[in-house]
């Protein structure tokens, strides 16, 4: 299969294209390497990617460039077999200072995609949409019924994007599915997340900084358990014209978290909280058998293991990962 990854080199773009191009498949990524975090993380990621291509079967493309540029989409599209569309504008706080970039490259940049795609024979399109579009909860855990009703530019583009992707598929008979991810984690994740931050703190012996209270909550989603979802998808149409929610269907309080990664690696350390940023999100939690009944998702891992499993491989790779982290 020949793959289309756009935004191919950031933190899940990056863990599919080294998936499929280890599985034997043909990936081209696009990406612009934005500097909205240290683009050298990108960097080892492409390094990656390329070191699995020469190991096995599948071939590895690069192209540096913009969701942005119709022309260009039109032609990598025109090429591929499926096209994994996370290229996006990332970041709720960034979003209020300035939304029309959110929405010219989540948006605009989608339809650039789905209007390429609507005229192929392409196998399928899947969109990273985000739980940012529910907003204030009306109920715990969201489901797809949940009323959508984001608090935040960025959120309000990625509803967006996932309503022109299910109407695509609807009215042009276009395969394309939505997938909500639930704050996605992991090795090579981007830094300025709370999970790296907290931990790179606390190895630095300063203290956890958790923003409000820390009674708000979180869906944490391992990478591992997003890209088993992505991968379902080359196989499984029973989605086609969803949306649907991936996540871990656990949830933990932020003050919990700090505290668990600060008990793990400097226990001595008190936590400090700070004023709380209006467009964050008070809680979320998935409920997420709408995907294991359309195409079998399961997440293997609870909050818990999976934050002590990236905590061993940021011992592993701290030479290398946490200057980024600590610059950003």
């Amino acid at each position: 299969m020949r793959i289309l990854v756009t935004g191919g080199a950031g933190f899940i773009g990056g863990h599919l294209a080294e998936r499929f191009v280890v599985d034997g498949h043909d990936v081209v990524v696009l990406d612009n390497f934005d500097p909205f975090y240290d683009t050298r993380i990108k960097d080892h990621t492409v390094e990656i990617c390329r070191e699995r291509a020469d190991e096995g079967n599948g071939s590895y493309q690069l192209i540096e460039g913009d969701v942005r540029n119709a022309d260009l989409i039109t032609d990598l599209v025109e090429e591929a077999d499926y096209v994994y569309h996370q290229a996006a504008q990332a970041g709720v706080r960034p979003s209020v200072e300035n939304p029309r970039k959110y929405d010219e490259i989540n948006v605009d940049g989608t339809l650039n995609v789905l209007d390429a795609a609507r005229d192929t024979d392409i196998e399928r399109v899947v969109l990273a949409s985000s739980s940012s579009v529910y907003g204030k909860p009306e109920y715990l855990p969201y489901d797809e019924s949940h009323p959508t009703t984001p608090v935040s530019p960025y959120g309000a583009s990625k509803l967006a994007a996932e309503r022109y992707t299910c109407a695509y598929s609807e009215v042009y008979d276009l395969p394309a599915v939505a997938l909500r991810y639930f704050t996605v984690y992991g090795p090579r994740m981007r830094p300025n997340m709370a999970i790296s931050n907290f931990i790179s703190r606390c190895l630095n012996g300063e203290p956890p900084v958790v923003y409000g209270d820390g009674t708000q909550t979180r869906d944490f989603t391992f990478i591992e358990d997003v890209i088993e979802a992505n991968v379902a998808l080359l196989s499984e149409n029973a989605a086609d014209g969803e949306a649907v929610n991936i996540g871990s269907t656990d949830n933990i309080k932020i003050h919990t978290l700090a505290e668990e990664i600060r008990d793990q690696l400097t226990p001595d350390l008190e936590i400090v909280f700070a004023d709380r940023h209006d467009a964050d999100a008070e809680h979320t939690h998935a409920d997420s058998s709408k995907a294991s009944k359309l195409f079998g998702y399961e997440p293997s891992r609870t909050i818990r293991e999976g934050v002590r499993e990236f905590v061993d491989w940021y011992h592993a790779n701290r030479e290398w990962y946490e200057p980024l982290v600590r610059d950003s």
